[in-house]
């Protein structure tokens, strides 16, 4: 098993979704960061990820990465939340955002901002003021969620 499916077992075993996996360089420092988002919806929207479940998922890789390191070199292990505006770029981050707002820019420029419907295939439906509109996976150069004010 790959040190990635180790890392998504326990974060299923605590009833959450593993939204990302990043190296990150931070004032010289490297981070090794594990996104994570709740496993559970309330009233259409995803709850938020408690601290307490981060710092448990964090005890529970740590060791795991004792034996197989993911990185060369000294690292900081970092679990927490991606965040309420956060970037999108692969299908399993559209199905894990679907029922949040996402701004879209395809390669031909043009801009969508709208409710994420539901992702079918490489299909991404939006509600676009009232209207839905689809947009192929592949035509999408950057995505990412946001929160109205």
């Amino acid at each position: 098993m790959s040190l990635e499916k180790d890392i998504e077992s326990f974060v299923k075993s605590l009833g959450l979704e593993l939204y990302e996996i990043a190296v990150a360089k931070e004032n010289d420092e490297t981070i090794y960061r594990v996104s994570v988002l709740s496993g559970e919806i309330e009233n259409t929207k995803r709850k938020g990820v408690s601290l307490e479940a981060c710092v448990h998922l964090s005890r529970l890789i740590s060791p795991l990465l004792d034996v197989t390191p993911p990185l060369e070199g000294e690292y900081r292990l970092e679990v927490g939340s991606p965040g309420i505006e956060r970037k999108v770029t692969t299908l399993k981050q559209f199905v894990l955002s679907i029922g949040e707002r996402v701004s879209l820019t395809l390669k031909t420029k043009e801009k969508y901002k709208g409710m994420l419907l539901k992702v079918e295939d490489a299909m991404i439906t939006l509600d676009v003021d009232g209207e839905e509109v689809g947009v192929d996976f592949a035509q999408i150069s950057k995505a990412r969620t946001y929160f109205e004010w």
